[in-house]
């Protein structure tokens, strides 16, 4: 939410149909992280506003960082650390394969997931599927460290839930992403977090030696409640799982992932910076192989929490983070 800016909206006339400039404000952004805890940054002005039948799309300019894309008053990510997720959701996995060449992703509708694996010039085909047409169109247009993904010839866009996108493709994949919302009381996404999910939509979706990852939601020492169940519900369908985190400055968290493989992984500093080197265009701002590797050591209360973790993800009974979903628009 925007408060007290939220009070200034209807006040500015923000375009709800088409995105447009909007004029200059000097507010805070605020957002409920939980019902004790509330996230707060200054905004210089709302940059752009449109709304999609599923969810309202804002681009603020922020004074600490940047631009930043919200999605029903939510922060998706920011200009000046977005790099610190979506490395860390994509890299680990496609340096971990031998040789990855197709990828699917689930959401990723802002076009970053996207970008970081095109940098891998091993590959040939990625495919995007995002239930929501004007959220891709609106970071198309206003995205503009997004814009070679978007028109690279290999991305191919699909608009549908992400379930029957998948489903319906014809081939296998090496990698697939999973790029989603949290899990909220309601959300449209909950059932893609479902052991179900992932033994009858993921597995069957991937190619020998293929890698699965998932965002996992907020992994810190207070936080990470969804992120402990996922990754026990993915240990459920998969042989070999890892865990690992990273902080989010314009979260206030640590953010966690889940990478999974039926064939085991090798971890090993030196041979993950000479795929970095020898596989990867450009030069990576957050990871190296130091990092992915020391990522992967989890403090010892969330550690012990981890293993001992018995919840198993299904759409009777699941885990929420903090928020309010469109489960309308599911």
């Amino acid at each position: 939410m925007l408060s007290p800016l939220c009070s200034a909206l209807p006040a500015l006339s923000i375009p709800t149909s088409n995105s447009t400039a909007v004029p200059h404000v000097s507010e805070w952004f605020e957002e409920q992280l939980e019902d004790d805890l509330k996230w707060s940054f200054a905004v210089n002005r709302i940059l752009h506003a449109a709304t999609s039948k599923f969810q309202d799309i804002v681009l603020l300019d922020t004074k600490r960082f940047g631009k930043a894309l919200l999605l029903d008053g939510k922060l998706q990510s920011a200009e000046k650390d977005e790099f610190i997720y979506h490395e860390s959701m994509v890299h680990p996995a496609l340096l971990l394969h031998h040789n990855p060449k197709t990828v699917f992703i689930l959401g990723g509708g802002e076009g970053s997931t996207a970008r970081e694996t095109l940098k891998h010039k091993s590959i040939e085909k990625v495919v995007m599927c995002d239930i929501d047409r004007d959220v891709v169109n609106f970071c198309r247009a206003h995205l503009s460290e997004n814009q070679d993904a978007f028109q690279d010839e290999k991305l191919h866009i699909i608009f549908d839930d992400a379930k029957v996108g998948l489903e319906g493709q014809p081939e296998k994949f090496d990698v697939i992403i999973s790029d989603l919302a949290d899990p909220h009381e309601g959300g449209p996404c909950n059932h893609l977090y479902t052991k179900s999910f992932y033994e009858e939509g993921i597995k069957p979706k991937l190619n020998d030696n293929g890698i699965f990852v998932t965002q996992a939601g907020p992994s810190g020492i207070l936080s990470y409640n969804v992120f402990s169940s996922i990754y026990n519900t993915v240990k459920h369908v998969f042989k070999y799982v890892i865990a690992y985190t990273a902080h989010i400055p314009s979260y206030a968290d640590s953010s966690g992932w889940v990478l999974a493989s039926d064939h085991p992984f090798k971890l090993d500093i030196e041979d993950l910076d000479k795929r970095i080197r020898e596989r990867v265009r450009g030069e990576l701002r957050y990871l190296d192989g130091a990092f992915i590797v020391s990522s992967t050591v989890i403090n010892k209360t969330i550690r012990t929490a981890m293993m001992n973790e018995t919840h198993v993800f299904t759409e009777e009974d699941a885990r929420f983070t903090h928020g309010q979903g469109l489960a309308s628009h599911a």
